[in-house]
């Protein structure tokens, strides 16, 4: 019995051939056959995006209004737990310039600032983490693309142009009022406050702005494959601390040195008022990191010709921000700039962001100290750029120009992100999409078709006449759930209104996701008809769409004699078929009614 049990447990277990399944620990197989090859790879990665991951970790904590270390040590975090639940290689998890702008928007909404704002932050990002995580398990993000991408193209422009705005005044030399800083989170009141404290500006920090600005600016042009960031702050802090000694009266603000005891537990503070609060701009976050975390890993994945499992990176991202907030990080989803990174470096696994999470943690550690001598000017110059790079040209160009629908979802998005908060951008945008979606869909083609001399099934005009004025063949397409079900039924009664009219053969092969609501209104419909003293007969029945109608009890109310099953090897048989029986409702049983039958020599 022992030999039994022995060999029933060494059996591997089967992997699910579920595309979107979940795994809640996958690194098993993440390591599984890793080689010296594959470890290659993922170290170049991980280098290059650590690189690039220590100065913008400091970026985005400015966006956010953080101190420096909860945008560093949240970029280590994410990468580090992120990886232990990836199950690709595709998105790399940290910090972004979309979720730092929400979060400095959802506590300045709240009135929350400086120490207010770091004591609710884990608090924030772990109501972020347990949605995601609960969303990944109730399949959430199969229902993502519903969402239009025009919903995060109209959402990052008004993000950075709010980013712009904000950082102005530190490239300036000049702050806003402590009131102020509040209205500061929505862009016009930023725009407006920094207009009208511009005469305040420090020739120091202006100068050395453009001296920032022109460093980086050549760098990017002629020395891409750098990590120009870290280039742009050394070279920076180099000219300010040079410019200190040499000309009288240059003073800038420097930034806050990083030490190791900034970075331990940070455990939430939880109560059902803080939960109250917090739970609304928690639930815009979380959906932005699906947004943001689905897009960029399918256009990476469909990049190499692999697919991605959008649940499963859902949980990743859920379990990293959960990390973050025990770990005095930030909130966490995918980088566009960091993933684009990862994959053009040659990462072959996950754990490139393991590695990548590591060296920015050693970095922290080893060289958080010398963070004193960057210049705030120079941080704000690059949080800037990180702004500008934010405003694709081609993308709003594609859905402002596509359809009108693109065009209107856009402009509701980043309209509603320049004069309100950006969480509330993240809803109304969501809206619109799904209600112009909605629209879209909820309106099924119904068209009157005719028998030709041949046998054919052909488009009735206008203007035309039907063979049998008795007789209507209508060819319904698209959608009849509930959305479409009104129409549905408000069309197919004008079809019935002719007074010659006694049958009316009703093609379904090509209506799909039929519901509760449509078949009631079917069945209303064929009452109306019997009042009429007329009858529907219903042709080219799919499979699924015949069991909706047993389901419903619809076949009994039809009747068994009027339904006729979709022929997939002839297209036409089943509408014939029930053209004939329609001859023999209205009496004409001698009525000749031509088949058109494919010849199968």
């Amino acid at each position: 019995m022992s030999d039994t049990v022995a060999s029933s447990k060494s059996k591997p277990r089967r992997r699910s051939s579920d595309p979107n399944a979940l795994e809640f620990f996958p690194l098993p197989r993440t390591v599984r056959g890793y080689s010296q090859e594959k470890f290659r790879g993922d170290a170049i990665a991980a280098l290059n995006v650590a690189l690039l991951a220590f100065p913008q970790g400091m970026a985005y904590a400015v966006i956010a209004g953080l101190p420096l270390s909860y945008g560093i040590f949240g970029s280590a975090v994410a990468s580090i737990i992120g990886m232990f639940f990836a199950g690709s290689k595709f998105i790399v998890l940290g910090p972004t310039n979309a979720t730092a702008a929400m979060v400095f928007t959802s506590f300045a909404t709240l009135g929350l600032t400086g120490s207010q704002a770091v004591s609710q932050l884990p608090l924030l990002i772990l109501l972020v983490g347990i949605i995601l995580v609960i969303g990944a398990y109730a399949r959430i993000a199969n229902l993502i693309r519903y969402i239009s991408r025009t919903v995060i193209t109209g959402y990052i422009t008004a993000a950075a142009v709010l980013i712009i705005a904000n950082q102005l005044r530190r490239t300036l030399g000049f702050d806003l009022l402590p009131a102020e800083k509040k209205d500061a989170s929505i862009f016009i009141y930023a725009f407006y406050y920094t207009a009208r404290h511009i005469l305040e500006t420090e020739w120091p920090s202006l100068v050395l702005s453009l001296a920032t600005f022109a460093i980086f600016y050549l760098l990017n042009r002629y020395f891409k494959a750098l990590p120009n960031v870290a280039i742009t702050l050394l070279l920076s802090s180099l000219l300010a601390f040079v410019a200190a000694q040499q000309v009288p009266g240059f003073e800038v603000d420097l930034l806050k040195e990083i030490k190791a005891s900034d970075w331990g537990f940070s455990f939430p503070s939880v109560s059902y008022d803080s939960i109250d609060v917090l739970l609304k701009p928690a639930v815009a976050i979380a959906l932005l990191c699906v947004l943001e975390g689905n897009s960029i890993g399918k256009s990476l994945a469909a990049r190499e010709g692999d697919r991605l499992n959008s649940n499963q990176e859902m949980l990743s991202a859920g379990m990293a921000n959960i990390g973050c907030s025990l770990l005095s990080g930030m909130a966490a989803s995918g980088s566009l700039t960091r993933s684009q990174l990862n994959a053009n470096s040659g990462a072959q696994t996950p754990l490139s962001s393991f590695y990548s999470g590591l060296i920015v943690l050693a970095g922290a550690i080893l060289l958080g100290s010398y963070i004193k001598y960057i210049p705030s000017a120079s941080l704000g110059v690059v949080v800037i750029t990180i702004g500008i790079s934010l405003l694709n040209r081609h993308q709003i160009r594609m859905v402002t120009k596509t359809t009108m629908s693109d065009r209107i979802t856009f402009f509701v998005t980043f309209i509603t992100g320049l004069v309100r908060p950006l969480d509330e951008a993240i809803y109304v945008g969501t809206a619109c999409s799904i209600a112009l979606f909605i629209k879209k869909v909820a309106a099924p083609e119904i068209v009157e078709y005719k028998f030709d001399k041949e046998g054919q099934l052909g488009k009735l005009e206008d203007k035309e006449k039907r063979n049998d004025p008795e007789v209507s063949i209508v060819h319904v397409e698209g959608e009849l759930f509930f959305g479409a079900a009104e129409l549905f039924r408000n069309q197919m009664r004008r079809v019935c209104e002719d007074p010659n009219l006694k049958v009316v053969v009703m093609k379904l092969r090509n209506a799909h996701n039929l519901d509760a609501t449509s078949c009631m209104a079917l069945e209303e419909l064929i009452k109306y008809m019997n009042e009429q003293e007329r009858a529907l007969l219903v042709s080219e029945v799919r499979p699924d769409t015949m069991r909706i109608l047993a389901n419903s009890d619809l076949d009994a109310v039809i009747g068994e004699d009027n339904i006729f099953p979709d022929e997939e090897s002839n297209p036409t048989l089943s509408t014939a078929k029930a053209l004939k029986r329609a001859k023999e409702i209205i009496g004409d049983r001698e009525a000749r009614v031509s088949i058109y039958a494919k010849d199968k020599r």
